[in-house]
């Protein structure tokens, strides 16, 4: 058209067909010799890329990582890491080396200090700390990576892709830089004639190399049965009391820790003997945490949706293939999106913090320790687009409101267990978050808060629950929070008066209010009590890690 600039539309493409010759030039072909990884890299990589290193709770491109850490700065510099999570030495060495400085994340585990350290020295710029969902629409928006480095069990010749049961997070990388002229560059455990599952196809893949050594996996969701305390059994039991049973609770996320693994320990044996068999925890989106074994052979759970595996479950899984989603290579199909999805979307989150403030906002990250947020803040929040309803959703809602003349609408149940001190001189319950400090030592716009409070419904601890949605306002909601807190300075700054107002009005419960009788509270109610009794309850399909057998 007369007087209209002439664009460019194919500026992406060319810039896509420009590195993979000069790729092509180190290689020759698709799969490409561990020894020359350092130089394709320094090929493909152009300085200011955004650059996507996969690795979460199950596996890592850790020969990727560390492999990019050796590169020249002079060849790549001012990279932006769009990646979940860092939790590996190499993700923060591309900064100590000059080849990146801004970092957009959501998880840094054991790496928060030194997170820390970079950014008060000006190594690192944190664009935000992400939740899962939040990065992974990111990568669809403003922050597509140009190259990504991703993790897969196998490939074929043709650099088809074979990710075996750990699936997690590569369809988001996968999908959001291929199908952008992005450089795809999977390290693979092995190259075999053909892979069991095409999991990503070949055309894909810009670039395979065979990884000197399998990539890193970590069983961080295995939880030893030995060690689960009274306290948390009776915590346990009031969750199921109290919010399992009363709102009839049949499709949540459990998050992960030893809070947790009690309650699915008491479901064959404390539940069953409620009657709440087929009645609560029929669908559960967490990963095949083993101490969930006992109420999957016992019938409580019908199905799983996992957004990554578990060292030693998989032929425990295999096996269930009713309960979790397999393949038809006979292994499962992990998918960390899609099982936030369903987390998102059904009737209760439950989880532990390590603070929470009088409104009830909570977080992870503290002084002492900044572990990251995993999945919780959409596990944890209210699902405000949801329109399917259930019995829990409705009677939480109509909690919420106690209205009858308002738009009736549900509520998802959040729930944070916890104990009201995390260790001997810590209290989880403060006035003031951590997280103000946090922001700004980062430099951030808002305090990094995991779980906000107008979204969290109950707080259970070893002395009672807070039903949240039946305090009036936020003074009533502190006091509640107060009646819970035990003997934290929190806790001791309770108005007596007013919790026993809140407590006739079921916004404070205590055990004996809902028939929990803390006699029972022992290791006897656990339906296995040592990792040893969990392989006995797979019938020997569970192949726990060396390091927590002790037999």
């Amino acid at each position: 058209m007369l007087g209209k600039p002439a664009r460019d539309w194919t500026r992406l493409e060319q810039s896509y067909r420009g590195r993979m010759e000069r790729g092509n030039a180190i290689s020759g072909h698709k799969i490409v010799p561990h020894q020359d990884a350092v130089a394709l890299m320094e090929a493909v990589i152009e300085p200011g890329d955004r650059v996507c290193i996969e690795g979460n709770n199950q596996k890592h491109a850790d020969f990727l990582a560390a492999e990019l850490a050796r590169c020249s700065p002079e060849r790549i510099h001012g990279l932006h890491i769009v990646q979940s999570n860092i939790a590996l030495p190499t993700h923060l060495d591309v900064f100590e080396n000059g080849l990146a400085e801004k970092l957009d994340f959501c998880y840094s585990g054991p790496q928060g200090v030194r997170i820390s350290r970079l950014v008060k020295d000006g190594q690192v710029k944190v664009g935000a700390i992400h939740t899962y969902l939040e990065l992974y629409s990111r990568y669809f928006c403003d922050l597509t990576p140009h190259v990504s480095f991703i993790a897969a069990d196998a490939a074929d010749r043709d650099g088809n892709l074979y990710t075996g049961v750990n699936t997690e997070d590569t369809p988001a990388i996968v999908e959001a830089t291929a199908f952008k002229s992005g450089i795809l560059i999977a390290q693979v455990n092995r190259i075999v004639d053909r892979v069991p599952r095409v999991d990503v196809p070949g055309d894909w893949v810009s670039y395979v190399i065979e990884s000197p050594k399998p990539y890193y996996i970590e069983p961080i969701f295995t939880r030893d049965p030995a060690v689960i305390t009274e306290i948390q059994i009776l915590m346990a039991m009031m969750v199921i009391r109290g919010i399992y049973e009363k709102y009839g609770v049949t499709r949540l996320n459990h998050g992960i820790g030893f809070d947790t693994a009690a309650i699915e320990l008491i479901l064959p044996t404390y539940a069953a003997d409620l009657g709440l068999k087929g009645k609560i925890c029929r669908y559960m989106s967490v990963n095949p945490c083993p101490t969930l074994i006992p109420a999957i052979e016992s019938g409580f759970i019908d199905g799983i949706h996992c957004a990554g595996s578990e060292v030693g479950m998989s032929d425990y899984v295999a096996a269930r293939s009713d309960v979790f989603f397999i393949g038809r290579d006979g292994s499962m199909r992990s998918n960390r999106v899609f099982c936030q999805l369903a987390g998102h979307y059904a009737d209760l989150f439950i989880g532990s913090t390590l603070q929470i403030d009088l409104e009830g906002n909570s977080s992870t990250a503290t002084h002492n320790r900044i572990t990251g947020f995993g999945g919780a803040p959409n596990f944890g929040s209210e699902s405000r687009g949801r329109r399917h309803a259930s019995p829990s959703w409705l009677l939480a809602g109509q909690e919420a409101s106690r209205d009858p003349y308002r738009m009736p609408r549900g509520r998802k149940l959040v729930v944070q267990l916890v104990q009201t001190f995390s260790d001997p001189t810590s209290p989880t319950f403060v006035e003031r978050l951590d997280a103000w400090t946090l922001k700004d030592s980062f430099g951030l716009p808002l305090p990094p808060v995991m779980v906000y409070g107008d979204d969290l419904t109950h707080i259970v601890t070893e002395e009672g629950i807070a039903n949240l949605l039946l305090c009036d306002d936020l003074a009533e909601r502190e006091q509640a929070i107060r009646a819970v807190a035990g003997y934290t300075p929190v806790g001791l700054g309770r108005d007596r008066a007013v919790v026993t107002r809140l407590r006739a009005k079921g916004a404070v419960v205590y055990p004996e209010d809902i028939g929990v009788d803390k006699r029972l509270a022992t290791r006897d109610l656990l339906a296995a009590r040592s990792i040893k009794d969990l392989v006995r309850w797979s019938g020997g399909l569970y192949d726990p890690p060396a390091r927590f057998r002790n037999w």
